[in-house]
């Protein structure tokens, strides 16, 4: 092994390659992308140099600071949904379930693996008020609880957006922290329950900082995927009512090829790729804390 890591023709021919496809379909797409940001038009009407202009229509454009907000706050709700809900699932199946969980988690994930589009008609069925109530409203009026439509508002497409992706993720989350659970020694379980660790001071002061490397992976993977979100809101709610419920990706998407203004929505990618980053770095930042302190 340290021949061939010392060989530098070695590494070469077994990097070059992967590296090559990295640079083609990544690295190349985002330089080009970021040579739009200087230049108004598109492929059609062609291109004209507009220095930072782009950039100064974005600090001030009230469409672009809504899609942030909404970025950030669905980001936020669904990140917590999937990473509590999954979290909660593990420890279902580590400490209650046990080896029969295999059932339970096949069942729990297969919704990950259905379309999008399939799983978007399911929720505005079971949130529908015509031609008839959905599940939900059904629910909800057998417990005297009456509520309109959901889709008529931001607040109810919010509710229902955020359920459906928590719902249709928990279950790869829930996968995910169980495989970390299952690197926690038994040894060390044991060995808390004999000092009377049980319950809630077992996962508190044992499980939760043990599996603290899982529970990061999971927030980046959460928050990175959440901030980026299009195709859920794109099936669900197009983005409406009005624009409630537009996120960055979808004003982004528009913007570029529904108005041919390349330039602007490379401007807005590029912002995406600067809050994707910043909040990336400052949950590493954040959890450099000893859980095991405190």
């Amino acid at each position: 092994m340290r021949s061939v890591l010392g060989d530098r023709r070695a590494i070469a021919v077994l990097l070059g390659p992967a590296l090559l496809v990295y640079t083609l379909v990544m690295l190349v797409p985002m330089g080009w992308s970021l040579g739009y940001t200087f230049f108004k038009g598109n492929v059609i009407e062609g291109f004209t140099f507009g220095g930072l202009g782009n950039f100064d229509k974005l600090w001030h454009d009230p469409q672009a600071h809504s899609a942030l907000w909404f970025t950030f706050k669905y980001a936020i709700a669904v990140s917590a949904g999937q990473v509590l809900c999954g979290y909660l699932l593990a420890l279902l199946y580590v400490f209650v379930l046990r080896k029969s969980s295999a059932l339970v988690r096949t069942l729990v994930f297969f919704p990950v693996i259905l379309p999008t589009v399939a799983v978007a008609l399911m929720f505005q069925k079971l949130f529908a008020v015509a031609p008839q109530n959905g599940l939900a409203n059904v629910a909800l009026e057998g417990l005297g609880i009456h509520h309109g439509d959901w889709f008529a508002g931001a607040g109810g497409s919010f509710i229902v957006l955020v359920a459906m992706d928590v719902w249709r993720s928990m279950g790869f989350y829930g996968v995910l922290i169980f495989a970390g659970l299952l690197d926690i020694p038994d040894e060390t379980l044991e060995s808390a329950r004999m000092d009377g660790a049980t319950g809630w001071r077992l996962i508190r002061h044992i499980v939760l900082p043990l599996s603290a490397p899982v529970l990061l992976s999971s927030v980046v993977f959460s928050i990175n995927g959440t901030l980026k979100v299009f195709d859920s809101v794109l099936a669900l709610t197009n983005g409406g009512p009005g624009s409630d419920t537009t996120p960055l990706t979808l004003y982004m998407f528009r913007t570029a090829f529904s108005y041919g203004d390349y330039g602007y929505g490379s401007t807005i990618a590029s912002l995406l790729t600067v809050v994707c980053l910043g909040v990336t770095l400052i949950i590493f930042r954040f959890s450099r804390r000893d859980l095991t302190k405190g």
